[in-house]
């Protein structure tokens, strides 16, 4: 991405281990390098598709904002395992303070004179991991791993069950730990959130005591501490 880009996005694929009737998430990152709020908007080819949260936000200058997207389950497998889907991210630089409740769709509009900047991103279908093949221990006699296979190289019926049993338990675990990362990962965001409004009305309120008082007002102590105690309650349950 170039120096003077409001966004850099990273990875610039969305890397999909494809499986059938699965949800599967992939995410990219956005951040801010500029000392300007940005505002931005994720659109996509196939919005019946795909989930993006969040699909629109802003970016506090020098920060970063987790985008994760959800494909639905699959019936059947894309032809070639290739997808012509594609995601569009929008930018555009917002005001001091600005919100995600700020973010109105003329922002994005270039006709209007905007300085909107569009960085295209595209999907990618990648095999998932295979799980390792069970290897049967040695009997007590010392026969070979391979001693439980019949004499034209097949395996058991047992052994193909268990095998089966094993992929099934992966691939659950696999669910559940895809669907952990995301709420951990709404729950970073939704906190981050939290955290910059906080900042943003205390910087607020120092400003107009300021304008008011030469000194340091008590109000402004006590809202202080109230912030570091509520900080560090959302940072101990996130």
């Amino acid at each position: 991405m170039g120096a003077e880009e409001f966004l850099s996005i990273d990875p610039m694929e969305l890397k999909f281990p494809f499986e059938l009737k699965k949800q599967i998430a992939a995410s990219f990152q956005l951040l801010n390098k500029t000392d300007n709020y940005v505002a931005f908007k994720v659109k996509t080819t196939n919005p019946k598709q795909y989930s993006v949260r969040p699909n629109n936000g802003v970016v506090l200058p020098h920060s970063t904002c987790n985008v994760i997207v959800t494909m639905q389950a699959q019936r059947e497998a894309p032809p070639d395992m290739q997808s012509k889907d594609r995601f569009l991210v929008q930018s555009v630089v917002a005001w001091p303070g600005a919100t995600p409740k700020d973010i109105k769709p003329e922002m994005f509009i270039k006709d209007r004179g905007n300085h909107v900047e569009d960085c295209k991103l595209r999907v990618v279908f990648v095999s998932p991991p295979k799980p390792p093949s069970p290897v049967p221990e040695e009997s007590e006699e010392g026969s070979s791993p391979r001693a439980s296979e019949s004499e034209n190289g097949n395996f058991s019926a047992s052994e193909l069950a268990a095998g089966s049993r094993e992929h099934v338990e992966r691939q659950d675990k696999s669910a559940e730990a895809s669907s952990f990362f995301l709420k951990l990962t709404e729950e970073k965001n939704r906190i981050t959130q939290q955290n910059d409004k906080l900042r943003q009305e205390l910087e607020f309120l120092r400003r107009q005591t300021a304008k008011s008082s030469g000194g340091v007002p008590l109000l402004y102590v006590v809202l202080i501490g109230v912030f570091g105690i509520l900080v560090g309650y959302l940072m101990t349950n996130s």
